[in-house]
């Protein structure tokens, strides 16, 4: 037991007096603090841990390594700065301990608020700010084309479906007045529309403008076409183009005759104008007709009118009193005329069809369609009046030799093309003649001059006849 206590007792002396080496050794490392002034050391800890240390390098300077089996000192966590701490923390900073180490001076941030100099001058409020308002402008206009692109673009898009919409609604009109049942063309006519059944459509729509009518069966001729062209109401320019350079919503009638149906007749009808441009454009009006004066004793067209015709019998005949009393009369003309253009009567029309009748009309608005009913009336009219006319002997044999003079210079301009198509053919032979004549060698050149002249030789020798003696 005594043995026991003996034990113990040695060892508690042995452990003082390792900590007691230990602690000469950690002071003998960090000379200049003064282990044994308490008092300083417990008042600056706070001072210590408030700065952060600077790291540590290693100095050129040999210093002791510590001994291996001393523990190692740890740092504690640095408790939030405090204003002044660096400073008075570098008081008991020895400079000669440590060699080589940086030294880091940290700016220090000012977090005060800016003081205004004294030179600096207020705000002044007459200066522009950028108020909601403002922006909101400023937003507007530049974004200015693209608004006044979009406006047109929807303008035009308005405009289409309106124009396209006007332009259904005068057709039909149009249709409704006189192709349905009842009307002038359907009492006149067996078909009417461009199908077969009872069903079809009477108007056939070609573009958004132009819609057609076709209506058969009836004598003197095979059909009749109406093609309505109006004006462009769907394309915005166009109706701009419109205010300063007007144009009407037209109707051109087409009457096909049979060949055995119309006699020799060239007549054209118009305002005097107009007559005259049919003349020079006209070629069966260029050749056949000319300007008809009024005859003497009897009625005649208004005075806004001209008549191109091939004789005086013919214009007299086809302008009957009861076309003066309805329509082409001075007072008549000027109540039911004003949406007449012309017409234009020829057995000697170019293109396919060679015996037609052509109306040509002005249209009025869909609520007026009643101002041109005596115009339409003038198709059936004529087409019997056509149909049954026949010339006289006298003009006949003039209209005959007018018809055969015309025929004959149509024979000679078509002799001239052939000839002067024969005359280009020779022309391009000849040429390559000579280019294939100039490609050939000296020898092959002199063999072919040599065979010209045994060919002209031989043709220039008098020829000699042969008989026999008896």
């Amino acid at each position: 037991m005594k043995l026991l206590h003996l034990s113990l007792i040695s060892l508690a002396l042995i452990s003082l007096l390792s900590l007691h080496h230990h602690h000469a050794l950690a002071s003998s490392h960090f000379e200049g603090f003064d282990a044994e002034d308490d008092d300083i050391s417990e008042d600056s800890t706070e001072l210590h841990h408030s700065l952060t240390p600077p790291p540590l390098t290693q100095s050129q300077s040999t210093v002791p390594d510590p001994e291996p089996d001393s523990t190692p000192i740890t740092k504690p966590d640095p408790p939030p700065t405090q204003t002044g701490s660096k400073k008075l923390s570098f008081d008991y900073w020895d400079e000669d301990e440590f060699e080589g180490l940086p030294v880091e001076n940290e700016p220090t941030e000012d977090k005060s608020p800016p003081i205004a100099s004294e030179t600096e001058s207020p705000p002044d409020p007459s200066e522009d700010t950028d108020t909601p308002e403002k922006k909101k402008k400023k937003k507007l206009s530049s974004f200015t084309v693209e608004i006044v692109f979009v406006s047109i673009l929807i303008a035009y898009l308005i405009n289409y479906f309106l124009g396209k919409r006007a332009n259904e609604t005068l057709a039909l009109a149009w249709a409704s007045k006189f192709a349905l049942k009842d009307a002038i063309l359907e009492k006149n006519f067996s078909l009417l529309g461009v199908g077969e059944g009872e069903d079809s459509p009477l108007l056939l729509k070609e573009a958004i403008n132009v819609f057609k009518f076709y209506a058969s069966g009836r004598s003197y001729c095979h059909g009749l076409l109406a093609t309505l062209e109006l004006k462009s109401r769907h394309d915005l320019i166009s109706r701009l183009l419109n205010f300063v350079v007007p144009c009407k919503d037209e109707i051109e009638v087409e009457v096909y005759m049979n060949d055995e149906g119309m006699d020799h007749v060239v007549f054209a009808l118009a305002r005097k104008k107009a007559a005259k441009g049919m003349l020079k454009e006209m070629r069966d009006l260029q050749r056949f007709g000319g300007m008809v004066v009024a005859p003497g004793g009897r009625k005649w067209v208004a005075e806004e009118l001209a008549v191109v015709s091939e004789s005086k019998e013919v214009a007299g005949d086809i302008i009957t009193d009861v076309v003066l009393d309805q329509v082409f009369g001075d007072k008549s003309f000027e109540k039911f005329g004003k949406y007449f253009i012309s017409m234009h009567f020829s057995d000697q029309h170019p293109g396919k069809h060679r015996k037609m009748l052509l109306f040509k009309f002005a249209l009025p608005d869909a609520k007026h369609m009643d101002d041109m009913v005596r115009l339409i009336a003038l198709i059936p009219y004529y087409i019997d009046l056509i149909g049954r006319y026949k010339l006289s002997s006298q003009a006949r044999n003039k209209t005959d030799g007018a018809r055969q003079k015309v025929a004959q210079e149509a024979y000679k301009e078509l002799e001239s093309v052939r000839q002067e198509a024969l005359q280009r053919k020779k022309a391009e032979k000849k040429r390559l003649l000579e280019e294939a004549e100039a490609k050939l060698s000296g020898e092959a050149l002199r063999k072919k001059e040599a065979k010209e002249r045994a060919r002209q030789m031989k043709k220039s020798m008098p020829k000699v006849k042969m008989s026999r003696g008896h």
